[in-house]
């Protein structure tokens, strides 16, 4: 008999929401990282009791009630409410594109102005066929929002010209003829009190954890421990690059911790002209209303994904997503391992979504091992 019913590859949201399911079903888990911590991307670190975001902003947010109610049977989550601003060149814009943003770049104090400053960009464009990233933003928004807000800030974002890029990354851009700086438009919306970890921590009370824990060099081992395996890893990795390797953006994060009590007044701000190497600067302690007398500042640099790195964003254009189905097929004959996640499902997933996902996954495998 062996010591655990799942082995469950990765600490992160994906593994901790599994593993908990598992052992309100009376399952036995063994989760492991191959880092030093838990959380996967939502680990913070606390920096004279403010909460660090260590791999980039996470804002939780969904219209989803069970999801939500979910998340909050673990720990009570804040009223924070995602409001960023970007900043062009030393001009001050509000994000979303609303009023706020309208009345800054024209002056505008009405819908009605607006909208007719926008169709007007728009049609005298004459875009119908938007056949790349420019063209489909400039075909939703017009020449000003896209010079200031929108185009150097991807073309950092994706290391290509916005010419260069498919349309389909813009498939929307969301304009509000209201004054509203609220980002999202989700029901719910918060940063859990006392940062990511707590939420972790208690989705993983009854596992066991083992941490620095490299899956690939102790495969055979470790798998012999359990009957199944929760794998949240690269998938690609997982049937070792077989077909070649998928694509991804990845992030370098720089760090500061400043002796003042507010360096910009926001969470977040974008930097969306092309000189600024960054993307954004998070100030990590508006995310809880923190009052500390000193602030922890994180700079994002996106950045061309190697081995060395964290891969963060999917490239998921034709060539990668038909790779990925190569891999996803080889996945299905994997009788005994469950795959989800988004490294493993090589799609990009806001929190709730891979909450969702990890319930949903969980639930069907539980149902049938009953």
């Amino acid at each position: 008999m062996k010591n655990y019913d799942y082995l469950v590859v990765g600490a992160g949201l994906f593994g901790a929401v599994f593993s908990n399911e598992a052992h309100k079903a009376g399952k036995k888990c063994l989760v492991i990282d191959k880092r030093n911590h838990i959380g996967g991307n939502v680990y913070c670190e606390n920096v004279e009791g403010i909460n660090v975001h260590k791999y980039g902003a996470h804002i939780f947010h969904t219209s989803n009630k069970e999801i939500w109610d979910y998340v909050n049977s673990f720990t009570e989550f804040n009223r924070y409410t995602n409001s960023p601003v970007a900043n062009y060149k030393g001009e001050l814009y509000n994000l979303p594109f609303n009023m706020n943003t309208f009345y800054q770049l024209w002056k505008v104090t009405t819908p009605e102005e607006a909208k007719k400053k926008i169709d007007e960009q728009v049609s005298r464009l004459g875009i119908t066929n938007p056949q790349n990233l420019e063209e489909q933003a400039l075909s939703l928004v017009g020449e000003d929002i896209y010079h200031k807000l929108i185009k150097e800030y991807t073309e950092k974002q994706w290391g290509r010209p916005a010419r260069e890029l498919p349309a389909f990354i813009i498939k929307r851009l969301p304009l509000r003829f209201t004054f509203d700086n609220n980002y999202f438009d989700d029901k719910y919306q918060g940063i859990p009190v006392g940062g990511y970890n707590v939420l972790v921590e208690k989705m993983l009370a009854n596992a066991d954890v083992r941490l620095g824990v490299d899956f690939f060099e102790q495969r055979n081992e470790l798998c012999a421990l359990a009957d199944k395996v929760v794998y949240t890893g690269m998938i690609d990795q997982y049937f070792d690059y077989r077909f070649g390797k998928l694509e991804y953006r990845s992030l370098r994060f720089e760090h500061q911790h400043l002796p003042i009590a507010n360096y910009q007044g926001n969470a977040v701000v974008n930097y969306t002209d092309k000189e600024t190497p960054f993307t954004r600067i998070i100030e990590h302690k508006h995310f809880e209303f923190g009052t500390q007398p000193s602030t922890v500042i994180t700079k994002e640099y996106p950045e061309e994904w190697t081995d060395k790195q964290e891969p963060y964003y999917p490239i998921n254009d034709s060539k990668n997503d038909d790779l990925y189905k190569k891999y996803r097929e080889l996945s299905l004959n994997e009788s005994n391992v469950i795959f989800g996640g988004r490294l493993a499902e090589y799609k990009y997933y806001d929190m709730h979504h891979v909450i969702a996902h990890a319930l949903k996954k969980a639930r069907v495998e539980l149902d049938s091992a009953k």
